[in-house]
């Protein structure tokens, strides 16, 4: 941070405000302390009768991979509106929305991703401004080596677990940041 937001000065520190335990960025000029905290993911895993509905990237990061339509949570937005205008913005998909399904957290880009459960309305979707195309998979047809990400990997393998035991309770977990493996054991690979 070089600037505050709220004076414009240039004279930003990192340190421990009084009555705090970690550093933040401090305004030397007018005091304000800058927080910064998690941004929060949200989406939908659509669903229509057995099929799953899927959306391939067509911006980066993870281009041309699959997804479940979702992005960041707008100020102002409730979870619940901002699952449903992802789902809306990029599959052109208007949904029931069902309950929060997945909160996964990604301490190490500071995220929290947060996924309803939902039913399409209807057949009648469509790729948006940040999606290649869009398409429905049964379990069986699922690009699992071309998911976009871990989050929808874990959400959508929950799912089918859940489906199939007829159970779906929340999933509350975390992704930790992958180690590399050391040198002798990709060798031994």
């Amino acid at each position: 941070m070089k600037f505050c937001c709220d004076c414009g000065s240039d004279r930003i520190e990192s340190r421990v405000p009084e009555g705090d335990s970690l550093p933040r960025f401090v305004c030397g000029a007018c005091g304000t302390i800058h927080y910064q905290n998690p941004k929060v993911v949200v989406g939908c895993l659509p669903v229509w009768r057995d099929k799953v509905l899927l959306c391939r990237r067509a911006i980066q990061p993870r281009f041309g991979l699959w997804t479940l339509p979702a992005g960041f949570l707008e100020n102002g937005e409730t979870l619940a509106a901002g699952g449903m205008r992802e789902t809306l913005e990029e599959a052109g998909a208007r949904v029931e929305l069902g309950p929060l399904y997945t909160v996964i957290s990604l301490p190490q880009v500071n995220q929290v991703y947060m996924m309803f459960r939902a039913t399409l309305r209807d057949l009648d979707f469509a790729p948006g401004p940040e999606s290649l195309e869009v398409a429905l998979f049964e379990e069986s047809a699922i690009p699992w080596e071309d998911l976009a990400f871990r989050t929808i990997a874990r959400t959508l393998r929950n799912y089918f677990l859940d489906r199939r035991r007829g159970s779906f309770e929340l999933q509350l977990s975390a992704l930790e940041r992958r180690l590399p493996l050391p040198p002798d054991l990709l060798a031994a690979g």
